[in-house]
């Protein structure tokens, strides 16, 4: 975990313990199989983790930063960010709103309607700053309850691209290493850009370190 004022990352102590290419959910994959080893990763397109820490194909490697993941409790880790409900980008004003709890390190943080909760390790999301104070190595997770009126959606979504939707007096944001997210009926659940099912349930969790990232 980067402390405020520490820099991040050193030069390289070896060569990766393994290797791999693709988007988030496929370094997802081998950060999960390789548990706090060395990884070089080429990232394609899909890789929104690679644009928050800088990392191309072109990267020379040559520098270890120890990189956070989330656990989201049975069904995987995710190295960016979790999204429960509708992601913020596609918020209309058809959107439903439902009873939703969400509770961060036991603190209550919202208890009522809302469309979206996103919890976060890294910052973008399909290209837009979506969690500016997105840190992939500071040891915490970043999350935000959207509970916009229909008529503020779309003027939320003209300023995703750069950051500029927050702050928003009804996009609730806080920090911590645990969060329960409860809703009264099942909302869509996305890791890392990729829909799953639809859950009443989740529970995400730090992993910090999860592994070391070659840049």
């Amino acid at each position: 975990m980067i402390r405020p004022g520490q820099p991040w990352g050193a030069p390289t102590a070896g060569p990766p313990d393994a290797t791999g290419a693709g988007g988030d959910r496929d370094l997802a994959a081998l950060a999960d199989a390789h548990r706090g080893a060395r990884l070089r990763f080429a990232p394609d397109e899909r890789c929104e983790l690679a644009r928050a820490v800088g990392l191309t194909v072109a990267t020379p490697g040559v520098t270890d930063l120890t990189v956070d993941a989330l656990d989201v409790d049975d069904v995987g880790l995710a190295v960016n960010m979790v999204v429960a409900g509708v992601v913020p980008d596609r918020l209309g004003h058809w959107s439903r709103a439902r009873p939703v709890t969400v509770r961060v390190d036991g603190r209550l943080l919202h208890d009522g309607p809302a469309t979206t909760v996103v919890v976060a390790n890294g910052q973008f999301r399909r290209g837009v700053d979506l969690v500016p104070r997105g840190h992939p190595g500071d040891g915490r997770l970043e999350v935000q309850v959207y509970a916009l009126r229909p008529g503020e959606r779309a003027g939320m979504r003209r300023r995703l691209p750069g950051g500029g939707h927050l702050p928003h007096p009804r996009i609730v944001t806080t920090t911590g290493r645990q969060a329960e997210i409860r809703w009264a009926t099942p909302a869509p659940l996305e890791l890392d850009g990729t829909s799953g099912s639809r859950r009443s349930s989740v529970d995400v969790t730090v992993r910090s370190p999860a592994f070391v990232l070659l840049v």
